[in-house]
């Protein structure tokens, strides 16, 4: 059995109120120990508790498994370990427990979507553990309270990362039964807020290899450092936007000229790994963009080094955007020696059909275009702001157009955590274009730093 870190004083505080309160929330900072702290707790009473059938549950099954069964080795298979097996309970995921007080079985559940409510009905639960609950839907929240209502010690446990303070969960759950705690002192609320500093297995060393990531200007740093439930606002990467020298490089880190027979050449002295283009389609006062990105060091170091587009129009002409891109494809072909995937946008299969037509056509290679990969609108920011600050991405200084576009990129008020979608200057075209060259690789992104 792998053995945790010793607690903080404020988790040994928070661990000491589980005991007695029935609705207990960990929230903070990334790495702050919050998933092994109430992990930790949920099997430390589980082993007592009178009820049968408990619960843990994340955005889907998959998330529950990897934060609490797992949790980096410190998950609940480790604290049972030789005592739990994997299995189905009702053709449900589950584990069965032998704990001192004889056999548990804790269901695995998804709770993301509405209509997940579902799958856990038809139980009462001892206790249940949901991590990221403020990612969960509220129907499946409000399920698990009720589903623990007629339980022998009703335990709820909840994680999250900090979100902006007008989000749903607080206003929805953490406000009333704040409340209530003000109003009764013996009412069970046990909220705890914990940072990276009271992960104990971190050292000095890592803590500060890790602050070293954030520009601490930014919501992320706000949010995963402090902990602080923070409004994204504002220019997104304002770093860049007030000096993009940092971000830049010429083509001479690439590319060196040599003369043969007296005639000027070109050849490349650092090649890439891959070579990835994006293409964000355009119309109705939308344009269409080419960014084409090169990874080095394998998926260690990214530079966006060419880029192209189609001027304005009212619709699509396919066409031309067909031309363009075979024109693209060859030159970014010519001078960096391979092109290994075009990703566009993968909603438009109607004109992803027509590049690859063109490019059978042309003689080139057609089955490496593909819709890109889809995630997270509101992850992208963060990703090439990990990029950037670690220095691990760059921009070619040829490349204004993309430049002022990543520069001029704001927070979306009616929707936090995502770029706004106005379009100004048409950066999000060119946002979107050069997203699209990364998003089917990001897994080799550590965004957790």
């Amino acid at each position: 059995m792998n053995k945790p870190a010793a607690f903080s004083q404020r988790q040994y505080d928070y661990a000491l109120r589980c005991i007695d309160s029935w609705f207990n929330v960990a929230e903070g900072g990334k790495r702050g120990g919050k998933n092994v702290l109430s992990t930790l707790i949920f099997c430390s009473l589980l082993e007592t508790h009178k009820n049968k059938i408990h619960l843990v549950a994340g955005v889907s099954i998959s998330t529950a498994k990897l934060n609490i069964l797992d949790c980096d080795g410190y998950g609940m298979l480790n604290y049972f370990e030789g005592r739990c097996q994997e299995g189905k309970y009702k053709n449900r995921d589950c584990i069965y427990v032998q704990t001192k007080t004889g056999e548990k079985v804790v269901l695995v559940s998804g709770g993301g979507k509405d209509g997940d409510e579902k799958l856990i009905k038809g139980n009462t639960y001892g206790m249940a553990y949901v991590t990221e609950a403020n990612e969960c839907h509220p129907k499946f929240l409000n399920e698990v309270f009720d589903r623990t209502l007629s339980s022998a010690d009703r335990k709820i446990f909840h994680d999250l990362n900090p979100k902006e303070e007008e989000h749903w969960y607080y206003e929805e759950i953490l406000k009333f039964h704040e409340k209530q705690q003000e109003i009764n002192p013996e009412y069970g609320y046990n909220y705890g807020h914990f940072t990276l500093v009271d992960n104990m297995s971190l050292s000095n060393k890592k803590i500060r290899k890790i602050l070293s990531t954030y520009d601490k200007d930014t919501v992320w740093y706000k949010r995963d450092i402090k902990g602080a439930r923070e409004v994204a606002e504002g220019i997104i990467f304002r770093r860049f936007a007030n000096n993009n020298e940092p971000y830049l490089y010429d083509d001479a880190e690439l590319i060196e000229e040599y003369e043969e027979n007296g005639e000027k050449k070109q050849r490349l002295k650092n090649p890439p790994f891959k070579v990835v283009i994006g293409v964000d389609f355009g119309g109705n006062g939308s344009m269409t963009t080419f960014v084409a990105t090169g990874y080095f060091n394998r998926y260690h170091d990214f530079r966006a080094m060419e880029e192209e587009n189609i001027p304005l129009s009212p619709d699509i002409d396919a066409d031309k955007i067909c031309d363009v891109y075979v024109g693209f494809y060859k030159m970014v072909m010519g001078k960096y020696g391979r092109v290994d995937w075009t990703f566009p946008d993968s909603a438009a299969t109607t004109m992803i059909n027509s590049l690859r037509s063109a490019s059978r056509k042309a003689g080139l290679p057609y089955k490496n275009i593909k819709g890109c990969r889809k995630n997270e609108i509101e992850e992208r920011p963060k990703m090439v702001d990990l990029l950037f600050n670690t220095g691990r991405l760059k921009i070619n200084r040829r490349c204004t157009k993309l430049r002022k576009a990543i520069g001029r990129l704001k927070w979306d008020k009616d929707h936090p955590n995502q770029p706004e979608d106005k379009n100004i200057g048409n950066c999000n075209d060119w946002w979107d274009g050069f997203c699209y060259t990364l998003l089917d690789f990001v897994e080799y992104i550590d965004l957790d730093r």
